[in-house]
């Protein structure tokens, strides 16, 4: 089901949070309401970039002539006669939406040096400068740095931790991070910002996260506001705010799990998804498992053997039974649609 209708609350920050957290769920996976909320967005922006401009005098004036003739005409005639007087005012408005527009199109070129960094020094200061793409951002044990996300938001750059600055379009925004630890704050349209890892590419879903990687590629995500997702060679990992996941060179994103989750589930999830825990593992993730993690639940299902599905699908109606539209023989089969929906409805649990 389409989230259309709440959108503009959304937007505006009407919704409440529970309405929030469903809305932002169901845009995760749903194209069609991704592109009416960014349309939404875009509109609300380009109005806010219009200023305030007084008409000029003569309009007003071509108004009151017509208006005061009209009186003195048949009520037919008086409604023809207002026809042009109000199409000049109408033509006006267009004018200054037009020019509002223009000015909002014209006010961010396009610059061959497109990445604008400031570098923290404890010695010297801060120093600000732009970057073309495939520049490399590094810092040192000492120094940190801020890279500017075009309007859309910043990146942190913590100490010993290497960036490559990559694509810059409309549609696109992709940095590297090749080592080290990265803290990323994004207000935009889904997949609009992206961070490529040896492992896995981090894609925004609009919130903020940290990144970290080390020498050898290995690395965690943390999202403390919004959605993050993982993405790698097909295998993706859904990662809501409070929750992480790990990531593996060859193998890709793990399974995610809310920070709060009990040690013994967290530590069972790292032996399944890179240590071949099998079996074992799964039952103890099963059996620590709460309402919450669901969302760790719901990606095993399709994670685990097919002769493991009907012990997850179980636990997680038990914690939390499904809707009447969710069929477990579909459930379990991994059927695309269903999955995609028991998701937004377990979202509310997370």
């Amino acid at each position: 089901m389409h989230v259309s209708r709440q959108l503009a609350r959304y937007c505006d920050g009407q919704a409440t949070p529970d309405e929030a957290r469903r809305i932002e769920a169901h845009l995760a996976s749903c194209e069609r309401c991704r592109r009416e909320r960014d349309d939404i967005r875009f509109a609300a922006g380009l109005v806010r970039q219009l200023a305030v401009v007084t008409a000029p005098v003569s309009v007003w004036h071509a108004i009151d002539t017509q208006l005061d003739g009209g009186r003195l005409r048949s009520e037919q005639s008086h409604r023809w006669t207002l026809v042009p007087a109000l199409a000049f005012a109408f033509a006006w408005v267009v004018a200054i939406v037009a020019a509002g527009a223009a000015a909002y199109w014209f006010a961010s070129p396009a610059v061959d040096q497109p990445w604008q960094v400031v570098i923290l020094k404890p010695a010297s200061g801060p120093s600000t400068g732009r970057l073309a793409e495939g520049a490399w951002v590094e810092t040192d044990t000492t120094t940190r740095a801020r890279i500017t996300v075009g309007s859309i938001g910043t990146v942190d750059v913590e100490p010993a931790t290497r960036v490559r600055l990559g694509t810059v379009r409309a549609d696109e925004y992709r940095i590297a991070l090749a080592r080290g630890t990265i803290s990323a704050r994004i207000a935009a349209p889904p997949r609009l910002f992206i961070v490529d890892t040896p492992a896995s590419t981090v894609v925004d879903l609009g919130c903020a996260y940290t990144v970290k990687v080390d020498a050898d590629g290995r690395g965690d995500l943390h999202v403390t506001e919004g959605w993050a997702a993982l993405e790698w060679k097909g295998r993706e990992s859904l990662v809501p705010a409070g929750a992480s996941a790990s990531i593996r060179p060859g193998i890709g994103p793990g399974t995610p799990s809310f920070d709060d989750a009990s040690p013994s589930l967290r530590a069972a999830l790292v032996a399944f998804d890179f240590a071949d825990g099998g079996s074992r593992a799964v039952e103890t993730v099963v059996a620590e498992a709460r309402a919450r993690d669901t969302l760790t639940l719901w990606h095993l299902l399709s994670r685990v053997a097919a002769s493991q599905r009907p012990q997850i699908y179980d636990r997680i109606a038990a914690l939390a039974p499904p809707p009447d539209t969710v069929s477990r023989d579909k459930a379990l089969e991994l059927d695309a649609p269903t999955l995609k929906h028991w998701r937004e409805e377990l979202a509310w649990k997370w």
